[in-house]
């Protein structure tokens, strides 16, 4: 490597950039002409050639007399070379040759060793055949024995014994099993399967037969010794298949009977009851055992077994799902719940029987536990629940605004039908906790639906499509004279009357307000639901129900402007009767008014009706609050009524005047105006203010201020005004 010579600092690129090997002339140049411009960099290089220029003079003075020698030193270099490639030709002549001698070596001494590592593994073979051959003729030889002392013994072998005669066979079988796997494909191991066969067949017979004895006897030692034969030969899964097949099909096949379960109404809970009685009854021995029992001595525990997993269940399941299964037939939901509620208890009841919670889990994923479960059609129900829940809320909007029966909490038929629903999709007999994410989406299905049904009443507008469920759409109950938007249709107007009542208006109003105060007992009811099948979050569930919440509420400007608009045309229409004032005393010889008009009364008594139809219904705030803004409402358009009852008065007042004038005189007008009786314009001025005066009084009966209302104080200016020319004229 070599040394580059130390550059000064001001330079615009590094040295160090002419080493690399990847050097590029024209990304230098462009590098460089980003930090200076052309003249700068020919500068800094011709700056830094001449340093390279003086650091190589350097480098020739340091080593000039190696310079200068160079040639004189390589004289007569050809002369030695020659020299010494004959001697170099020999050694490599040599070397080639021992090389040759080594290779053979070493192929020999491979050679050798793979016939070492061949008989190697022969010998192997032999071993394990001469293993296969001595453990067949061992196992013929203890059981030759065996025979031999039964024959000659009029009683026969103890149990102990013939256990301990089976564990002997089974330890040497399982050797004798590993050896023939590891030399299959031997010739001789061909010549010995027969005598295999034999044998395993003969084992698992005896093993069979000693199992049954010991079960049906109930002797201990005999079913121990037996079923940790099976554990050795690694055959469990035969023990606890001959276990279902020996002792319990034959009592399911008593028990499940499709005839007995419906003989009496309590049928099938009288056979899961029975069944579960078998275990305690009948698997007493077998889990004492294999462990499952309190009372297990560990010492002798045989371990690997689970007879009520793998025998017990599997049988018990198999019995149900082929006598009888009408159990899963979901067209009647009422009796599908009470089939479906019973089996869970059931299997509820089965876990609690196995020994550990290892084997509840190893339960609940047998495939008989899967078949049991996927059995029963989920979705049909909820389908079917869906349709009659949904369809009953349909058909209650179907009805309109019908008045709820006698003694409900609430108002109007619908409202009433709405909170039924919500309760029956989680009441005992509906709800069913696989379908808990069903179920609630129904009951937020229910609360947008009600919502939905509020507006179309209250606007008479066409709605858009409420979200369904989208498995099965539910059926329509419209009839022909009342089209509606449902749950499963998404286009018609709802069935809403022509014109709402003030009582309809105060119905919907506290029924809104019911059904929010009664939203934390349906998140109580939900909670516990959910909480019982380990849902945490139950944040997200009370968020969702406020949701609903708003939803409600939003029919609640709505609704205020419908009312408010509702007394407003109401009152209006006989307020409008001041217009008719004139015509009554005008030329009619009238005295003088000393009470309001009837059409007063006329005009409040639908705000009498609201104060009557809202007692204790809605809120006192919110029953003043469409008084105030009705009146409001009211006193502008009277206001507007009456200044134009005025200004025609007085327009007829001074065309009156000007004739007079024009016929007698100024002077002889302002006598007969001064000796005569009250004008018909008086009267009409009056009976205004009286009017007005009396509409403040009803006011504050029915709890408000006129200052409540800022346009009456206006009102008010302009009949005093009109009550203070009526008395000068009079």
């Amino acid at each position: 490597n070599m040394n580059l010579p130390k550059a000064p600092d001001s330079l615009c690129f590094d040295k160090d950039v002419f080493m690399k090997d990847d050097f590029d002339v024209d990304q230098f140049v462009a590098e460089c002409r980003k930090q200076v411009q052309l003249e700068e960099m020919r500068e800094d290089l011709e700056l830094y050639y001449k340093l390279l220029k003086t650091a190589m003079v350097e480098l020739i003075n340091k080593d000039y007399a190696d310079f200068v020698n160079l040639s004189t030193n390589l004289v007569g270099m050809d002369k030695a070379l020659n020299q010494l490639s004959v001697p170099l030709g020999q050694l490599r002549e040599e070397v080639m040759s021992l090389r040759s001698c080594v290779s053979e070596v070493v192929q020999a001494i491979d050679n050798q060793l793979a016939k070492q590592e061949d008989l190697q593994k022969k010998k192997v073979y032999v071993l394990r055949l001469i293993q296969v051959v001595r453990s067949v003729e061992k196992i013929e030889k203890i059981l030759h024995s065996q025979n031999s002392k039964e024959s000659s013994s009029l009683e026969t072998s103890s149990p102990l014994l013939a256990g301990h005669i089976l564990e002997r066979i089974a330890t040497e079988f399982n050797q004798l099993q590993f050896h023939a796997v590891q030399s299959k494909g031997m010739p001789l191991l061909d010549k010995v399967r027969p005598r295999i066969a034999g044998i395993t067949s003969m084992l698992q017979q005896s093993l069979e037969g000693v199992l049954i004895q010991g079960l049906q006897t109930s002797n201990v030692v005999m079913v121990r010794h037996c079923l940790r034969t099976y554990a050795t030969i690694d055959k469990t899964r035969d023990a606890e298949a001959l276990v279902g097949q020996v002792l319990v099909k034959p009592y399911m096949d008593q028990v499940v009977v499709e005839e007995v379960v419906k003989s009496s109404p309590n049928g099938l809970q009288l056979m899961y009851s029975r069944l579960l009685d078998f275990v305690p009854h009948h698997c007493r021995l077998l889990r004492e055992v294999t462990g499952g029992a309190i009372s297990s001595d560990k010492a002798d525990v045989v371990p690997g077994y689970d007879f009520l997993v793998n025998s017990v269940w599997p049988e018990m399941i198999k019995g149900i799902e082929e006598r009888l299964a009408y159990l899963f037939n979901p067209g009647n939901p009422d009796i599908f719940y009470e089939r479906y509620s019973a089996s869970m208890e059931f299997v509820r009841r089965f876990e609690r029987q196995c020994s550990s919670q290892a084997s509840v889990k190893r339960l609940r994923v047998h495939p008989s536990y899967t078949s049991f479960n996927n059995k029963w059609n989920l979705p049909v129900y909820f389908q079917l629940r869906y349709k009659e829940i949904a369809g009953s809320l349909e058909n209650a909007i179907s009805d309109g605004l019908e008045a709820a029966p006698a003694g409900s909490v609430y108002n109007l038929q619908v409202s009433e039908v709405l909170w039924s629903c919500l309760m029956r999709c989680w009441s005992d007999k509906v709800y069913l906790s696989p379908l808990a994410h069903r179920f609630w989406k129904l009951t937020l299905q229910l609360y947008a639906r009600y919502a939905k049904f509020l507006e179309e009443v209250l606007t008479k507008t066409p709605s858009p499509e409420v979200t369904k469920e989208p498995t099965r759409p539910l059926p329509s109950s419209a009839s022909s004279t009342s089209s509606r938007t449902s749950m499963d249709d998404g286009g018609s107007e709802s069935g809403s009357p022509a014109s709402l009542s003030t009582k309809q208006l105060v119905y919907i109003a506290a029924d809104i307000q019911k059904l929010q105060e009664q939203i934390p007992e349906l998140t109580e009811m939900v909670r516990q639901r959910l909480e019982a099948i380990g849902f945490k979050n139950i944040a997200i569930v009370e968020d969702a129900l406020t949701d609903s919440r708003t939803c409600l509420s939003s029919s609640i400007p709505t609704l205020n402007t419908r009312m408010t608009q509702h007394l407003t045309d109401r009152c209006c229409r006989f307020l409008k009767s001041a217009s008719e004032v004139p015509r009554l005393y005008r030329r009619t010889n009238k005295d003088l008014p000393v009470r309001a008009s009837a059409y007063m009364d006329n005009a409040l008594r639908p705000l009498h009706q609201l104060l009557t139809d809202s007692t204790e219904l809605v809120t006192a705030s919110t029953a003043q609050e469409w008084l105030r803004v009705a009146l409001s409402d009211c006193t502008q358009r009277y206001y507007e009524t009456i200044s134009e009852v005025l200004s025609s008065v007085r327009k007829m007042e001074e065309s009156l005047k000007r004739l007079k004038q024009a016929r007698k005189g100024a002077i002889a007008t302002t006598t007969a105006g001064a000796n005569a009786a009250p004008t018909d314009d008086s009267k009409i001025r009056l009976q205004l203010a009286l009017d007005v005066e009396y509409l403040g009084e009803q006011m504050q009966k029915m709890g408000l201020q006129p200052s409540d209302i800022p346009m009456f104080s206006t009102l008010m200016d302009l009949v005093k005004e009109a009550r203070e020319l009526a008395e000068q004229n009079q």
